[in-house]
């Protein structure tokens, strides 16, 4: 990671057009529909952008888009990057360094996630209040990290209080339920085994992921405010686990977007 890769990604997508954005908006597994509701005005495929990843997950399209949605100008990420992928976790966040770097004030992240805490049910939403960093490494563990901003990142916060507040309101007035709680990420791309399931709960995680954590991380490092959404798409429960079922975890994931879609729309008009 150096300020030149950086800055070649930076200036190409300004050239296409990505001039003065708002808002960053971070779409995960069977999220993808929130841009249908913009005023697109480019669209480019993550290939086609120098030193982007490229997204290999089957659900996840692979685009970045720039448009105005609730009035302002905003730029999503149509499908993420994983380590699982074989990304390392300075190659996952780029992305986010990009959007800092073209101009966004705040992040808006979506994903797919496991339920440990039992009282929370498949189709609900999680809203993102702490997180436990189980992937094994920091997207901050690179040699010149400290051109970029503070080496010791402090993280007691993670997620913005500020805008944490406004979305419980939001889904409150449009009678969403929305939990709070925290957030564990997991390397995958395999599921959770019985015990580690167990384990998982003991330590105080709500539920389980493969993504968010390395861009919140980041997302702190660069000063940039950010919030986190989980749609809950399975159960898991120890004590009464089944097969995973990855169509099915798709399909809850779509059918409890319109919430998410109703909750991120209304939160960029009030920011």
């Amino acid at each position: 990671m150096t300020q030149a890769i950086l800055d070649t990604a930076t200036s190409f997508l300004k050239e296409k057009g990505f001039l003065e954005p708002q808002i960053g908006i971070v779409l995960g597994t069977g999220l993808g529909q929130l841009v249908t509701h913009l005023q697109v005005e480019v669209a480019i495929n993550y290939s086609d952008i120098p030193h982007f990843p490229v997204s290999t997950v089957e659900f996840h399209s692979g685009k970045l888009v720039y448009g105005t949605l609730e009035g302002k100008k905003v730029i999503v990420m149509q499908g993420r990057f994983h380590l699982y992928e074989g990304y390392n976790l300075q190659e996952v966040t780029f992305p986010v360094r990009v959007m800092k770097a073209l101009g966004v004030s705040s992040l808006l992240i979506s994903n797919a996630a496991g339920a440990i805490n039992l009282n929370y049910k498949k189709g609900d939403l999680m809203l993102l209040d702490d997180h436990i960093n189980l992937q094994g490494g920091s997207p901050l563990a690179f040699a010149t990290v400290s051109d970029f901003g503070e080496r010791f990142t402090d993280m007691c916060a993670p997620y913005d209080a500020t805008l944490n507040e406004k979305m419980l309101a939001i889904a409150k007035e449009k009678n969403i339920v929305l939990h709070k709680g925290v957030y564990a990420a997991v390397v995958g791309p395999q599921l959770e085994t019985r015990a580690e399931y167990r384990y998982l709960k003991i330590i105080g995680s709500d539920a389980v992921g493969m993504s968010t954590v390395p861009e919140v991380i980041v997302a702190n490092h660069l000063n940039l405010p950010v919030i986190a959404v989980s749609v809950l798409t399975d159960e898991c429960n120890p004590d009464d686990l089944k097969p995973v079922n990855i169509p099915e975890i798709i399909a809850v994931a779509g059918e409890a977007e319109p919430k998410m879609i109703t909750l991120f729309k209304t939160l960029i008009g009030q920011i």
